[in-house]
């Protein structure tokens, strides 16, 4: 039951070359920032990952990027990223596009079993009509563009068909956890989070306070331990090295 790991190069050490993430986050709030790092010193390359965005130049998944190391991004947001849009439009990088409430409804329905679910999400869009471009050819044009989906009418309104999302692993951060695996979320970072741990079929954790059995309320556990395998616990510095990605102050 004791899920902890000595450290983040021992609980990331067997993901392999081309396996599925699923990464929490929303921009940079609530980054697994210490995991990524240790993934990225492991080398594991042709990574498929699933998360709201792609980090930043430099920052969270942008740091795998910026090497290569991602071969394809299902996300539903990449607007702060300029390597990732060099990727995308040269043909180096596979990205799949979701809603982001369907993608958070994805990544729920893989981690709680549902194979598939109706939205509205993307009816009349190319979302449903396929043809959204996945993959440029060095030219530029579109070498592999996603396909039709299926759609189906309930009640005279028109859904879409959409897939859940299960993963290999899953890397995730949180505020309070337990060596069951056991986690509270803080504020933002209960964006992707819970979600993302749900996905994964291996779900490593980094936890900035890491408490015993039993000192966590049950009424206050946010994702509970079944849902995660791994435990890392943060130093205090690693704990409070957070990135503020559009830092605004008054003049």
């Amino acid at each position: 039951m004791d899920k902890v790991r000595a450290s983040a190069a021992e609980a990331v050490a067997d993901i392999p070359d081309g396996a599925s993430l699923a990464v929490g986050g929303f921009g940079l709030s609530g980054i697994p920032a210490v995991l990524i790092q240790a993934l990225h010193a492991q080398g594991a390359t042709g990574l498929n990952v699933v998360s709201n965005n792609c980090g930043v130049d430099g920052r969270g998944l942008g740091v795998l990027l910026a090497d290569g190391r991602i071969a394809r991004v299902t996300g539903s947001y990449v607007g702060e990223n300029k390597e990732f849009a060099r990727q995308y439009l040269s043909g180096e990088l596979e990205v799949e596009l979701v809603p982001q409430g369907t993608l958070a409804e994805r990544l729920r329905a893989g981690g709680a079993g549902i194979p598939a679910f109706y939205t509205p999400a993307g009816v009349g869009t190319q979302v449903a009509r396929g043809g959204l471009p996945w993959r440029h050819a060095a030219d530029g044009t579109v070498a592999v563009a996603s396909p039709p989906k299926e759609t189906r009418d309930f009640a005279d309104r028109t859904y879409v068909l959409e897939h859940g999302i299960t993963t290999d692993f899953a890397l995730v951060r949180a505020w309070r956890g337990d060596r069951h695996g056991n986690l509270v979320f803080r504020k933002a970072s209960a964006n992707f989070n819970p979600l993302a741990a749900m996905a994964g079929r291996i779900t490593i954790a980094e936890v900035e306070e890491l408490v015993e059995p039993g000192e966590l309320s049950p009424e206050a556990v946010h994702l509970p331990g079944v849902f995660v395998q791994r435990v890392v616990e943060l130093t205090s510095a690693e704990a409070a090295d957070k990135q503020i990605e559009r830092r605004t102050v008054r003049a």
